[in-house]
């Protein structure tokens, strides 16, 4: 048998699935796409989570464009992460041009032209449905740890969860936990010491300060009600195609705290109300994080070990998460041991750093007889990748180079007016455009303090009254000071002189 027969049974068997499939393109050999063969990944095992890694310009957003177009047709939801805003075109179909024509033939793969039922989201004011929780929902573990507090701190946190508690004072959005700071440490300070034990200043301080910090990164548009549904994101059309729901985050790059935030958010909250599912048929929902550094970069070591604890706990729930980066370094290696399926585009190496990160890279990926891996990941053009996933079993699938197919759908982003038509005619943006601001702590603190204060003027008021002599006492003190005066006494002195003159 040829090499090439041979790789063609090598592929084929390993990428063999009895269940439904999706089919990511056809392996290379030899910088060749070898059609006779197909790069399937089992719905079964989408989640066991995945990688999509690859320098600029390789086609990693058409990637997860791909991916998401097969899982909305096997009526998948998806949740994208949109940090660029280059993915909304998914909502409109393709067009067929003669590069793709070309490129489909190749691997021998019909194409047609779909779009796809899409909502688009928002974590601040842009157009779309408002995605919010509230403080109370995240709980004072979850909310130290986004707030990298130590555990003094943390201590203090949960203080403060149980005094609002206790006392039905429900924690909305961030102007709540900040009225409960200052309250504990100035009105409240002798209750709060006697029912809870004492609360240093300057502890509160510290957490005042990280929470303003998260305040200016958009926390304020975050945290509040209505709080967002999970089951708003299980959606399928009339079709039976999943939605897609893009959220747009194209004014949240350089808040990196707002991001990790809602992220750990999400992830919990889908973890604490999915029922388990262990294994299952297909996905519940699958989620594709673009640009995952900025959730690792400035997470402290509790927040990463907080992530890594979700990612493995949260696929028995039936929840596929997909992180989406420039260099697989950049994802921790906790992390990184929990995905099954890797998708890795070309890299390059400009400096011995690159050349380095590169060989680590290709270490990572099983062994092949058919490819030099850390010289192909220099090599591959746009719209090709290393391909490694988990088949049904949970054994990894061979390594294969892939020409991917093209997607479906338009491969650029919407214009306003079309953007404006979805949000027009979505139930979500209508269900969530409402801010309700119900009372909470803010309200209820405030208006303690203003009737202490009220209270401590009438007592004050009632003490002046009390100590203020009658009418009588005024008169009687009046007439008493007129007749001891000294004026008084010479005056009646002199009365009486002059009466004795005139009686003698």
């Amino acid at each position: 048998m040829s090499k090439k027969d041979n790789f063609i049974q090598h592929i084929n068997e390993g990428y063999t699935s009895k269940g439904e499939s999706i089919i990511l393109g056809a392996a290379i050999l030899d910088a060749e796409p070898v059609g006779e063969t197909q790069v399937r990944i089992p719905l079964k095992t989408l989640n066991r989570h995945g990688l999509i890694a690859g320098a600029t310009g390789t086609g990693k957003t058409k990637t997860i464009q791909v991916l998401s177009e097969q899982l909305s047709s096997f009526g998948i939801p998806v949740l994208m992460m949109d940090i660029k805003g280059d993915f909304s075109g998914i909502a409109q179909p393709g067009e067929e041009k003669p590069f793709i024509t070309e490129r489909h033939a190749k691997i021998n793969i019909p194409y047609t032209t779909s779009s796809f039922p899409v909502e688009l989201m928002t974590l601040s004011a842009q157009d779309g449905v408002r995605m919010r929780a509230t403080i109370s929902e995240f709980g004072p573990v979850l909310f130290s740890r986004i707030l990298d507090l130590n555990d003094t701190q943390a201590g203090v946190m949960a203080v403060i969860f149980k005094y609002c508690d206790d006392n039905k004072m429900p924690l909305l959005d961030l102007k709540d936990i900040k009225k409960v700071l200052n309250y504990i440490t100035e009105e409240g300070k002798d209750e709060i010491s006697e029912n809870y034990g004492k609360i240093s200043t300057a502890t509160t301080g510290t957490i005042l300060r990280k929470i303003i910090e998260l305040e200016q990164q958009g926390g304020d548009f975050f945290f509040g009600e209505k709080s967002f549904e999970i089951d708003d994101l299980m959606r399928i059309d009339e079709n039976g195609k999943g939605y897609i729901n893009i959220l747009r985050l194209t004014d949240i790059q350089d808040k990196p705290k707002l991001f990790s935030t809602f992220m750990l958010s999400l992830l919990a909250e889908i973890y604490q109300q999915m029922p388990e599912k262990g294994d299952v048929d297909q996905p519940e929902l699958v989620l594709f994080i673009d640009e995952a550094h900025l959730i690792f970069d400035e997470a402290s070591k509790v927040l990463l070990d907080q992530i890594e604890t979700i990612i493995k706990l949260i696929r028995s729930k039936g929840i596929g998460v997909y992180f989406v980066t420039q260099n697989p370094m950049d994802i921790p290696k906790g992390v990184l041991a929990q995905l099954g399926l890797k998708i890795q585009h070309a890299l390059r190496a400009f400096t011995a750093n690159d050349r380095q990160a590169i060989k680590q890279t290709a270490d990572n990926y099983p062994t092949s007889d058919y490819y030099q891996t850390d010289e192909v990941l220099t090599s591959l053009g746009i719209g090709e990748a290393f391909v490694t996933a988990l088949n049904e079993k949970g054994i990894p699938t061979p390594l294969a180079a892939t020409m991917l197919r093209a997607p479906q759908s338009r491969m650029d982003i919407l214009v306003d007016s079309e953007i404006d038509a979805i949000n027009a005619k979505s139930k979500l943006v209508k269900k969530y455009a409402e801010e309700i601001d119900r009372e909470s702590a803010y309200e209820i603190l405030t208006k303690k303090i203003e009737e202490a204060f009220e209270q401590a003027e009438e007592t004050e008021v009632e003490e002046k009254k009390s100590n203020e002599p009658s009418t009588a006492e005024v008169i009687g003190k009046s007439v008493t000071k007129v007749v001891t005066s000294a004026s008084f006494i010479r005056g009646v002195f002199g009365i009486l002189m002059k009466f004795f003159k005139n009686s003698n």
